[in-house]
């Protein structure tokens, strides 16, 4: 088989998404009548359902802001040249984990804006924000790394009848998979202190800064590999098979593997088509707002508007959406960091799903998990440092206390326990023959069940 798989082309990922559409009118629609239905009668189940609901259309909300700004990103990441693996693992990553920054700093912000004067209750308050935002973080990268494969799993068995299964690259594991095992190693060794120093927050930032002049340092071998791939074409024609091409680079001392291979196939078409065409006219790659009903066309002038318009819609819905985690919290009694270990988590886990969704129907298996994993070191590393300082800042760079009446925050020792099992348990499922298969994402789907039952019971005060 010369080509590999690709993404079905009937299908039309820009095309308008008349079920988003739908299912968002349905939310408002829906959330208006337990609103209404509250007005008229308060009721502690009309209140819950409102709070549901409007979780629900502000998650629809962050979504379609960081659409777009996925969009661009994958721009950026094919004008430049970056692989799938790298730019799932820095560009989408960005896009889809802003959501989680932001619920992060407003939590800190939020909290300590309605505390008192005194010094006590501005630490305590700036620890329960902080709480809050590990909490999110946590179970983002719960969801990020259990959900989002096994969603892509489910989806493209279906969808995808040629090759119904997920393939994985070595490099996926072995870079962007350890890289997030040695972060979520140090956070564990961080949480087991009994505050969190402003100085981690820095360490992690390094660390960050450590791990992405890697992913460049692929991205650069990897063009390299391309333009050889492409000169071998040139001597052999695109219709030479991908083992060929690949025993006569390694003749050469290029080890190159076949999904680079089908790319610079594809590429070296691509310029070939251009080469025999007389008419001059681009195809102009466009952004999809509104569920894809509006499109703007992307080139260098407007892919910056479209980030920071981008930027300040998903900012804003995580303001309200931390506000409706801290009101739910407040209406069922329970500490607001087992609300947002799962409701704020996965509102603001939606775009990163949406994304590598998106990514493997086009093919890019290696990039919608490397996605998930990058996102997650971009939570631990970003999204939780930058509020750290944020919260170190406001209360006179004094430490984070995680400590509530000289006991660890409630949930937080499950956390730790919880997040070290599951990180293996999935690395060991996805590592098994690189493959992640139908049944594969239903075990998967089960683990993210127990993750659930431990927010339910923990709440509960039935577990720590």
């Amino acid at each position: 088989m010369n080509q590999a798989p690709t993404a079905i082309e009937e299908d039309d990922d820009d095309g308008p998404s008349l079920i988003g559409l739908v299912v968002a009118i349905i939310s408002v629609i829906t959330m208006g009548v337990f609103w209404s239905l509250n007005q008229a009668a308060p009721n502690f189940w009309w209140v819950i359902l409102f709070l549901f609901t409007e979780v629900i259309v502000i998650s629809i909300v962050i979504w379609q802001a960081c659409d777009p700004f996925a969009d661009v990103a994958q721009w950026i990441g094919d004008v430049f040249q970056v692989p799938g693996s790298v730019r799932g693992a820095t560009l989408d990553a960005i896009a889809s984990s802003m959501p989680e920054l932001f619920c992060g700093i407003f939590f800190v912000l939020v909290a300590i804006s309605v505390a008192g004067d005194s010094e006590a209750a501005l630490l305590n308050a700036g620890a329960e924000g902080y709480g809050s935002t590990i909490a999110t973080c946590a179970g983002s990268a719960v969801y990020n790394m259990i959900l989002i494969p096994a969603a892509c799993a489910i989806f493209i068995s279906f969808y995808r009848k040629n090759r119904p299964t997920i393939d994985v690259d070595d490099e996926v594991i072995s870079r962007d998979g350890m890289w997030f095992v040695g972060c979520e190693m140090l956070l564990i060794l961080f949480l087991f202190q009994d505050a969190m120093q402003w100085w981690m927050a820095i360490t992690f930032l390094g660390l960050y800064c450590v791990y992405v002049v890697q992913l460049f340092r692929d991205a650069k071998r990897y063009r390299y590999k391309l333009a050889e791939a492409k000169k071998v074409f040139e001597q052999l024609g695109a219709e030479c098979h991908t083992k060929e091409v690949v025993k006569s680079l390694s003749q050469n001392g290029v080890r190159i593997s076949h999904t680079v291979v089908v790319k610079a196939r594809q590429e070296f078409l691509e310029n070939s088509d251009t080469d025999d065409s007389n008419d001059n006219d681009e195809s102009t790659e466009s952004v999809g707002l509104f569920f894809g009903y509006v499109n703007i066309p992307l080139n260098h002038t407007t892919a910056w508007p479209i980030i920071i318009a981008s930027t300040i819609v998903a900012a804003t819905a995580c303001y309200f959406l931390v506000e409706v985690t801290r009101q739910t919290a407040a209406e069922l009694a329970v500490p607001t960091f087992f609300v947002a270990v799962i409701l704020a988590a996965a509102a603001s886990s939606v775009p990163d799903t949406f994304l590598s969704i998106g990514s493997a129907m086009r093919g890019d298996d290696s990039g919608a998990v490397s996605n998930a994993f990058g996102s997650n070191i971009f939570d631990i590393c970003i999204c939780l440092s930058i509020p750290l300082l944020v919260n170190s800042y406001l209360t006179g760079w004094q430490p984070v206390s995680l400590l509530q009446d000289g006991e660890p925050i409630a949930g937080l020792t499950g956390l730790r326990i919880l997040l070290v099992v599951l990180t293996l348990v999935t690395l060991a499922i996805i590592w098994h023959n690189r493959q992640l298969t139908r049944n594969k994402a239903f075990v998967l789907c089960g683990l993210y069940g127990i993750f659930i039952l431990y927010a339910v019971l923990g709440s509960l005060g039935i577990m720590f």
